[in-house]
């Protein structure tokens, strides 16, 4: 048990160093998504996303009727169901004038270490009208594993890494980005995303000073997630097979995967059991490391039959990236921006292959094609695989993202916009320029 004295003295500690040691966080786009607070909110998502930033930037919202607890601290060790009774006594205690108030929200950082923490949040719902905020390690707090006391009461919120407007607003503080998508200034804008397209979004990554400092956070972040994510949540002990399928998704991202294929190539290289392969696969999903998209068919039996496209987390993880792989990484920004807005996503096979069938919540569908160059031998083949995939799925227009290029043509009465990628990425309608 934790003595009241101590949670008292933790709260006031964390409100004092949000409030005056956090330098202003970004504003992630993600707080104009949340619902009304009349459930429990979750965030989960890759490590190092921006989660506890966060948390920090809805209590920077109303500091005085907050509580934020992160328990990874250390003098929370030992922290047990029954003591989230004592929080509550203690944060009504240091600010009794909030007790019934309907503005009040409890902020829990690293929620997946308590078990049963659903059964307070909902109480604190129910009861005492507070809000919960709950973030933690996405193997352990995904919408999937949280507990049934909450069922039908939070609402679960990926975070990706930062987005490009996101990371411009960090580059471009308190200014107006109307000039550099359309004024002399374009060319500073082309550079930010130059930086963005090969770092990727990650917090630590894009506010490092140089780029051998971001290199040794990368490193950092990575070996992370291969002991903690990986290693040491899936009980990994072939580190052969490990390693080669480590190695493998960090190098083949934007691309076919078929794990059966993959253990066909390694069979004779080193022993390995089936069920192994499957289940540290699984782990790369579960963790967000890797993301899936699978082939659009009508079928849920057939998206599952054929061979998942794969994509990674943050373009800063991709491995041996040389100038060849440019278009691959321009695809991947495209696949988390989709994902950022809400979309599900399917790559279309037919006698031409297009990257992105996009169904909205309201099944609303858009297509999109990613090439780093339109020229005349990328034109006719995704002119042609973009207008494949609108007529059957009966659209009258697509999207070619290029990394530089702006036009717009008819082809076989589809219209086609040609945008470029970092323009797109800044538009405020999710299809349009």
């Amino acid at each position: 048990m934790i003595a009241k004295s101590l949670l008292k003295q933790i709260i006031v500690e964390n409100r004092e160093f949000i409030e005056k040691k956090i330098l202003s966080p970004i504003r992630r786009d993600l707080l104009d998504s949340l619902p009304k607070p009349d459930r429990a909110i979750i965030f989960y998502g890759v490590r190092r996303a921006g989660k506890t930033f966060l948390l920090y930037e809805i209590f920077r919202s109303a500091p005085a009727s907050s509580l934020y607890l992160d328990f990874e601290d250390e003098r929370l060790a030992g922290f047990v169901l029954e003591d989230f009774e004592t929080v509550r006594e203690a944060f009504f205690e240091l600010n009794p004038d909030f007790l019934g108030a309907k503005n009040v929200q409890f902020l829990f950082d690293e929620i997946q270490r308590i078990k049963e923490w659903e059964g307070f949040a909902r109480r604190m719902l129910e009861k005492e009208g507070v809000v919960v905020y709950a973030a933690g390690s996405s193997t352990r707090i995904h919408p999937e594993n949280i507990g049934t006391a909450l069922r039908g009461r939070f609402a679960a919120f990926e975070l990706y890494p930062f987005s490009f407007r996101e990371f411009i607003r960090l580059r471009v503080p308190r200014g107006d980005i109307k000039p550099l998508l359309f004024g002399r200034e374009r060319v500073r804008l082309k550079r930010h995303f130059e930086e963005y397209l090969r770092w990727g979004g990650l917090p630590e990554i894009i506010r490092a000073d140089s780029e051998i400092e971001k290199a040794r956070i990368l490193k950092e972040y990575l070996n992370a997630i291969y002991f903690r994510d990986l290693v040491e949540r899936f009980e990994i002990k072939n580190f052969a097979l490990f390693n080669a399928l480590w190695d493998f998704l960090f190098s083949s991202f934007a691309a076919k995967f078929s794990i059966n294929s993959f253990g066909s190539k390694y069979r004779d290289e080193f022993p390995f059991s089936k069920d192994s392969l499957y289940a540290y696969y699984r782990g790369f999903t579960e963790s967000r490391m890797i993301l899936e998209v699978r082939k659009y068919a009508e079928s849920s039996y057939r998206r599952l039959k054929t061979p998942v496209k794969i994509y990674i987390a943050d373009n800063g993880l991709a491995r041996r990236v040389t100038s060849r792989d440019s278009g691959r990484l321009l695809e991947n920004l495209v696949l988390l921006e989709l994902k950022r807005r809400g979309k599900n996503l399917f790559y279309f096979e037919g006698k031409r292959e297009c990257d992105f069938v996009a169904v909205g919540p309201d099944e609303t569908r858009a297509v999109f094609q990613v090439v780093f160059e339109l020229n005349e031998n990328t034109r006719k083949r995704e002119a042609e695989g973009l207008v494949e995939a609108a007529k059957a799925l009966g659209l009258k227009d697509g999207t070619i993202l290029s990394n530089d290029q702006e036009d717009s043509f008819t082809q076989e009465s589809v219209k086609i916009n040609v945008l470029p990628v970092w323009k797109w990425l800044l538009t405020d309608n999710e299809f349009q320029a």
